[in-house]
């Protein structure tokens, strides 16, 4: 994966609210298309963003029904609902670390998908967690036609990342011509199935049948170590250097807020 960058930045935002965290990413990702941030840092520059989420939240997919979702008793809870600019499915962010990818390249999403989850199952293995690579991709179109298949975790994509066959990191991509933006889940611990609590139950048995789907089909990274975000990031740092052959450099958000795109500022 050498070569494909000249420049790699990275940047840990910390906790933030459902509609923060949305719309930094957003926000991000227009830098690339408009330019902002390769005339700042660099023509074949890369961005890394490491962040989490206070309070929780549950992030639907941009074209998912948002009727799939109580939010009533989201909003009784004090979870935010946001929508993800990308696609997939519905995510409970509680204590988890979530990652965005971003840069202008023509190379294709399979192949960004594949380095960004290779970074982060190179950090994973600092801490003894053997995660590979999903091999099949299933099919999306029928899986969204069904009633269970209202969270993301309870499928995964070709090159996401699996222990013993159950999901760790759930992803999503989104493309305007050669901006990619790439971000998804790592669940740190088993909260992510609270999710069930939020699902309206349209059909008979519907709520059972996904709670066995993320039984057996998902993981959370309590289950191998104790590591929490703070060792992680760091890790996935050096990891995402490695895997692109740059030595990475950190920024804050000072210097996000600097681009022209953030003008109207970010908060």
């Amino acid at each position: 994966m050498h070569d494909l960058f000249s420049s790699l930045y990275c940047i840990d935002s910390g906790a933030g609210s459902g509609r923060f965290n949305m719309d930094l990413d957003m926000r991000l990702m227009q830098s690339f298309i408009d330019g902002s941030f390769q005339r700042a840092y660099g023509t074949g520059s890369c961005l890394w963003r490491f962040y989490s989420w206070a309070p929780s939240a549950v992030s639907l997919g941009r074209n998912q029904d948002p009727g799939e979702i109580d939010t009533e008793r989201c909003r009784a809870d004090g979870v935010d609902v946001v929508v993800r600019p990308t696609g997939g499915r519905a995510v409970f962010h509680a204590d988890e670390l979530t990652y965005s990818f971003f840069a202008e390249t023509p190379v294709s999403n399979e192949v960004i998908y594949r380095m960004v989850h290779e970074a982060i199952g190179n950090a994973l293995r600092q801490f003894g967690v053997a995660s590979d690579f999903c091999r099949s991709q299933p099919d999306f179109r029928a899986r969204y036609a069904s009633a269970e298949s209202v969270p993301c975790f309870t499928a995964s994509a070709r090159y996401e990342l699996q222990v013993d066959g159950r999901k760790i990191v759930g992803s999503a991509q989104r493309r305007r011509g050669n901006v990619v933006l790439q971000h998804g889940s790592m669940p740190l611990s088993g909260r992510h199935r609270q999710i069930l609590r939020y699902i309206v139950d349209r059909v008979p048995g519907l709520i059972d049948t996904i709670a066995g789907d993320m039984e057996r089909k998902t993981a959370s990274l309590d289950e191998f170590t104790l590591a929490g975000y703070g060792d992680l990031v760091p890790l996935l740092i050096s990891a995402a250097g490695a895997v692109s052959g740059i030595r990475p450099e950190v920024l804050n958000l000072r210097d996000i807020e600097l681009l022209q795109v953030f003008h109207d500022s970010i908060h």
